[in-house]
């Protein structure tokens, strides 16, 4: 369950709230649950659990896989979108003064579940002789180029994490190399918000990085500076 549970009173709507309780439920299980421990841990008869299960999966909130763990839904992608519209909106500006000056392509990126990151905005240098291009709505693996590892070195350390995980930490910022396209660097920071666990950093791609340390001070500032709009 939430941390912060909400009571229910009787101005509430006992349905609707148990819904949002199994949504709030699998926040906390990216693997998924089965029925029974849904109907368990919101303390609901299994037959209840199943037509509540039913109405979040014909609105696409919630999905079952084939061994019939239920989990979220690709429809929360899409109620999300007026929030991160708000998110593009203050990012915007940043990004474009972090491209400017660092003369490449800078992006915004959010954790989309436990293993992937997407890329949710691409500003490109307008004066650049040559830069990278990416393809906004892209996923990618966390555990791959600067945008997932600097996510994953926000959180503590694990004991079989990458060295470069374990090297953003104590930088600040990630550094990866060729991992997401070929000869393209990468340079990330998280952006400090009310919620770590949702994840989203700004960084910078590019095809040289002769001076990775200003750049990374650049990268944290910018990150530093959305956060502290976020707040």
């Amino acid at each position: 369950m939430s941390e912060n549970p909400v009571q229910l009173d009787s101005g509430m709507s006992k349905t609707l709230h148990n819904g949002l309780e199994i949504l709030e439920l699998l926040v906390t299980h990216p693997r998924g649950l089965t029925l029974t421990e849904i109907a368990d841990e919101i303390g609901v008869h299994r037959t209840v659990a199943h037509r509540l299960v039913r109405t979040l999966e014909a609105h696409r909130l919630c999905r079952r896989d084939r061994f019939k763990r239920i989990s979220l839904g690709n429809g929360l992608v899409r109620l999300a979108e007026p929030v991160e519209q708000d998110l593009r909106t203050l990012a915007r500006p940043i990004l474009e003064e972090l491209t400017e000056l660092a003369q490449s392509t800078a992006h915004l990126v959010v954790r989309e579940n436990e293993r992937q990151v997407r890329m949710l905005m691409i500003v490109e240098p307008r004066q650049a002789r040559m830069h990278v291009s990416f393809r906004p709505g892209q996923i990618d693996p966390i555990d791959r180029g600067s945008a997932g590892l600097a996510m994953l070195a926000a959180a503590p350390a694990a004991p079989d994490e990458r060295d470069e995980i374990t090297r953003a930490r104590g930088r600040g910022f990630a550094v990866s190399y060729g991992e997401i396209a070929p000869s393209v660097i990468g340079i990330s920071a998280t952006v400090p918000h009310r919620d770590p666990a949702g994840g989203i950093s700004i960084g910078l791609s590019l095809f040289e990085a002769p001076d990775e340390e200003r750049l990374g001070r650049a990268v944290v500032d910018a990150a530093q500076r959305l956060g502290s709009l976020l707040r």
